[in-house]
């Protein structure tokens, strides 16, 4: 453990799923100090070696349109009312050189992302919007289909892709935004593949090889995203990476998706805090998935799809069990150690550990 958070001092650490930006919209909670719950907080994430996560700003499928979009804006402004309290500790990054250079003055770097393609409301200048914004990377679906994607969750509606959603993809390419494929279909996957000319992400999923679950990827998508020169982030989530979780997390997924609450914004706010205080409160709960579950799935993505392809994706405060020895993200030097164990190289732990994001960020955004 001593050589593992010497090496994890040295990491970039770059988590490309963390959900932590609900608990500043529906809590207000003051992310810069350790708190007694949850999983991620500023003095956690230095504990831990992860100074540059994504934060995910995510937005129910319940909400649909106009809704989905101003939900959207809450949960930004929440994050830059973060930002601005705390400069001293947290900034935003929307380069890799930006995280370089805010690493370098000691601070967290935080990337944004936007989990689930409703969110742009079928309206390109919305996405347009949002990367202006700084928001540097989307999922394309969530639980459920959206009007051009068909997600892993749901029963295919379009066959992957329409032809708007083909227009989505180009158009992240074109404004330097990555294109993440963690939740959708398969056929979805591989139409993004086909479809985008630069690097895309698997933010936060696992390996279908070792649990089976729609939301973890085939040894042939893994192959398919290294040829593509994407990295896929391995989910912690016990559901994904525990055969024996499966069955139920299947179950809560789709009674998620079917979730529908009476469609006036007031009404849908209500149920979302709800919702994320009910999570919140099992947040600390352990399942029956271990470190060793999660480290497994790291070393299958690695073997398929080489080293260069594989990187950290928690799904921090969006999962409502931990593996045990996972419960936050102050424990990602066990994690590290675990590698060593297994005989990685420093070189190779540190691409799991960021190097590899970082590079993608650099060929799809530019800089």
């Amino acid at each position: 453990m001593a050589r593992a958070r010497r090496l994890q001092s040295e990491v970039i650490g770059i988590d490309t799923h963390i959900d932590t930006a609900q608990r500043l919209l529906y809590e207000n909670a003051d992310l810069s100090k350790r708190l007694s719950d949850g999983h991620v907080d500023l003095p956690r994430l230095r504990e831990g070696g992860m100074r540059a996560p994504f934060f995910s700003l995510w937005v129910p499928v319940y909400y649909h349109g106009a809704e989905a979009v101003r939900r959207t804006l809450d949960l930004r402004d929440a994050m830059q009312s973060f930002l601005d309290a705390h400069p001293d500790q947290i900034e935003l990054a929307t380069t890799a050189a930006d995280i370089e250079r805010i690493l370098a003055a000691r601070k967290i770097a935080a990337v944004l992302a936007l989990e689930g393609g409703h969110q742009i409301d079928d309206d390109l200048r919305v996405l347009r919007m949002y990367h202006r914004m700084g928001i540097r990377a989307m999922t394309l679906t969530h639980f459920r289909n959206n009007t051009w994607a068909d997600s892993s969750t749901d029963k295919p509606q379009h066959n992957g892709l329409t032809e708007f959603g083909m227009q989505v993809v180009r158009e992240m390419n074109r404004i330097g935004m990555l294109v993440d494929i963690s939740h959708v279909a398969d056929k979805t996957f591989y139409d993004a593949v086909q479809v985008s000319t630069k690097p895309v992400i698997a933010s936060h999923s696992s390996c279908r090889a070792l649990t089976n679950m729609p939301r973890n990827m085939t040894d042939d998508m893994l192959r398919a995203l290294a040829k593509n020169g994407g990295v896929v982030g391995i989910n912690f989530y016990p559901g994904f990476i525990s055969q024996k979780e499966a069955a139920a997390a299947s179950k809560r997924i789709s009674a998620s998706a079917q979730a529908l609450p009476p469609q006036t914004a007031a009404a849908m706010d209500d149920y979302a805090a709800k919702e994320h205080a009910r999570d919140l409160a099992a947040s600390q709960h352990h399942g029956e998935a271990t470190l060793a579950d999660a480290v497994a799935h790291i070393d299958h993505a690695v073997k398929v799809a080489g080293v260069d392809h594989v990187g950290i994706g928690s799904d921090w405060d969006g999962i409502e069990k931990v593996p045990v020895g996972l419960e936050d993200v102050s424990k990602m030097p066990a994690v590290t150690a675990a590698l060593l164990k297994r005989g990685y190289s420093e070189q190779d732990i540190k691409k799991i550990m960021g190097g590899n994001f970082l590079r993608v960020m650099r060929e799809v955004i530019g800089k």
